[in-house]
């Protein structure tokens, strides 16, 4: 067969799979009838395993699957997706789901026909790669059936997070199928299924071992896929046991155990033939230089990442970085950066200025937020060098500027003369690292209540080497300003590693659904930034090599800056009154909030759907 024709038939297969997903609705016979583009038929193209490799190509492309960031915002929650709208990183416009201001949608909204398709693309390729298999041997497909397999975990993981309990289907469903008149499956019985998927995924896919990158999935992702969704689980059967959300028979500890045994097993693959292991461990600025490359091909600790290719797939990130991409860091997430000694910040700690807030702190700190120290670069190629040396407040709401002050520098790549153009940004994107599957491993532990000094040694303290900070110890003592008012102090302290070591990578608000944490950390919390004093009277002229006044943009900067307010103690208040008027805080709905509603049509077409808690 020849070459364009077998990717006509591709395409047939996935534009054909764009009907009905699992929720009901109406079908269109006369698209369901037609005949496959040219009349080459399903039986003329399941014949090898180059077949089943073009198939599930596809899939990689996705976005819904694996974001590909080609449209600013649209990264998922597992990607660079800066636009956290948690406590600890906000945008100009705060987070109507964090407020209490989600409705119930008439259609649509993650549940709808198109929001399906991805579920149907795979289920299409289990039900069709035997007739592969026959002709050649499960050696031959195995790798493909590894890779789907691990697509339709996401697949379900993204929409367990979402709605809680969920409709299972492993085959291709039709408007003939029961299940479309079913009820939903609890979430405990689909993260089983999840957890099916992915013990086969992790026999079948072949491991990279420290070999050469290839762009596919291995062993080692499809391990830290089920180590994520473990552990998610886990944590949010525990933390919901008795509100809600929990699920009629709790499991939290097998899948606690779940998570500690594979994240386990790669941190012992890890051990034994030193793949994969972290980057830049003890190296001047590793953390900083582990998320702005446009290549992670020789990395050991980024197991699964999207390449860009100028004019054909670009990064949006490496265009705003600079300019702040209209986010900032809040002072919680500063305040959580432990001193340089091991230690807590005293709640009155000095931190009038951006110098003084890193001064003897975790080195992840100054790493993860610009500084104007003359050592954070704008753009290191611009002849001379730019450096930081204010937020682009003169940005104002765009994607050119940060409204907290505290200025996002991770994952800023700055090795240009200046931004990136359109279609020109090479901003590789992390999806997998092996520093979360230390974090996982320690948590999963931790929360089993079994966790020893050996297991700190090899996960949290890993972390802390490569940036020369203290070790945590089992026996850490009892911080007066932890987060949690009744958990462990060895818990609140692993929960404060992930969330400076995992800061702006999008893992935040999910990680406050699964703990159930938002009425400790959410409701009635106004988020704050930098102290706004330290800017008044600056000049850019004052600072090297920008001598030459500019003097409409000196305009701008101090039209923005006076028009930021501040609280009570003088720090920069984002959402100035537009938050419940400002002095009220988040009213995020404990009942109901966890969980996003099913559309109203969907309930209408098959009411045994239900609608979640609250809603």
């Amino acid at each position: 067969m020849k070459k364009n024709t077998k990717m006509k038939v591709i395409h047939y297969i996935m534009a054909t799979s764009a009907l009905l997903m699992l929720p009901l609705a109406s079908c269109n016979d006369d698209f369901t009838e037609r005949s496959p583009l040219d009349k080459i038929s399903d039986a003329k193209f399941w014949q090898t395993a180059n077949d089943l490799k073009l198939y599930v190509n596809n899939l990689y492309s996705r976005n819904d699957l694996l974001e590909k960031e080609d449209g600013w915002g649209s990264i998922g929650p597992y990607g660079w997706d800066a636009n956290d709208g948690s406590d600890i990183e906000v945008k100009y416009s705060y987070n109507d789901r964090m407020n209490g201001e989600k409705t119930v949608p008439d259609d649509n909204d993650g549940w709808g026909i198109d929001d399906w398709e991805s579920l149907r693309n795979i289920n299409y390729f289990m039900d069709h790669y035997k007739t592969v298999e026959d002709l050649t041997s499960f050696d031959a497909v195995k790798q493909y059936v590894g890779e789907a397999l691990f697509f339709r975990s996401l697949f379900y993981f993204k929409k367990l997070c979402r709605y809680g309990d969920l409709p299972w289907a492993s085959v291709t469903v039709t408007i003939n199928s029961d299940l479309l008149y079913s009820e939903r499956l609890p979430r405990n019985q689909v993260v089983d299924s999840i957890m099916a998927d992915l013990d086969n995924a992790v026999n079948y896919l072949p491991a990279r071992a420290g070999g050469a990158w290839t762009g596919r999935i291995t062993q080692e992702a499809a391990m830290a896929l089920q180590a994520r969704i473990a552990l998610y689980e886990g944590t949010w059967e525990k933390y919901h046991a008795a509100d809600q959300f929990k699920p009629a028979v709790n499991q939290s500890v097998k899948f606690l155990e779940k998570a500690a045994k594979v994240s386990g097993d790669l941190i012992a693959m890890s051990e034994a033939n030193g793949y994969p292991a972290l980057d830049n461990v003890g190296v001047e600025f590793g953390y900083r230089d582990l998320f702005n490359q446009e290549n992670y091909a020789s990395s050991k600790e980024v197991l699964l990442w999207r390449k860009y290719e100028a004019g054909a797939i670009n990064s949006i990130w490496d265009r705003y970085s600079a300019g702040g991409a209209g986010r900032g860091a809040t002072k919680n997430l500063i305040d959580s950066y432990l001193k340089a000694d091991g230690k807590p910040v005293a709640p009155d700690y000095d931190d009038a200025t951006l110098l003084k807030v890193v001064e003897n702190r975790d080195p992840r700190l100054a790493q993860t937020i610009q500084i104007n120290d003359g050592k954070h670069f704008r753009w290191e190629k611009a002849t001379p060098p730019l450096y930081f040396i204010a937020p682009t407040f003169d940005g104002w709401d765009s994607e050119e500027s940060c409204p907290t002050g505290y200025q996002i520098y991770k994952g800023h790549n700055f090795r240009y003369a200046d931004a990136r153009p359109a279609g020109q940004g090479l901003q590789a994107l992390i999806y997998f690292r092996f520093g979360e599957t230390l974090l996982i491993y320690a948590e999963a532990k931790a929360e089993l209540d079994n966790i020893t000094q050996a297991d700190l040694d090899k996960s949290i303290n890993k972390l802390r080497d490569r940036v020369n900070m203290p070790h945590l110890t089992i026996s850490v003592a009892r911080d007066p300003n932890f987060e949690f008012a009744s958990l462990p102090p060895i818990i609140q302290e692993i929960r404060r590693e992930r969330k400076v070591e995992l800061a702006c990578e999008g893992f935040r608000v999910n990680d406050i659904m699964r703990w159930a944490a938002a009425g400790e950390l959410i409701v009635g919390k106004i988020p704050v930034g930098a102290k706004k004093a330290q800017w008044i009277g600056f000049k850019f002229e004052d600072y090297l090599p920008e001598a030459t006044p500019d003097i409409e943009r000196q305009g701008k900067f101090e039209e923005r800056l006076s028009a930021l307010e501040v609280d009570g103690k003088g720090y920069i208040k984002v959402f100035k009154n537009t938050l419940n008027g400002g002095t009220q805080g988040f009213k995020f709905n404990l009942n109901r909030d966890y969980l996003l509603p099913i559309p109203t049509n969907q309930l209408t077409l098959n009411p045994k759907l239900k609608q979640n808690p609250g809603w």
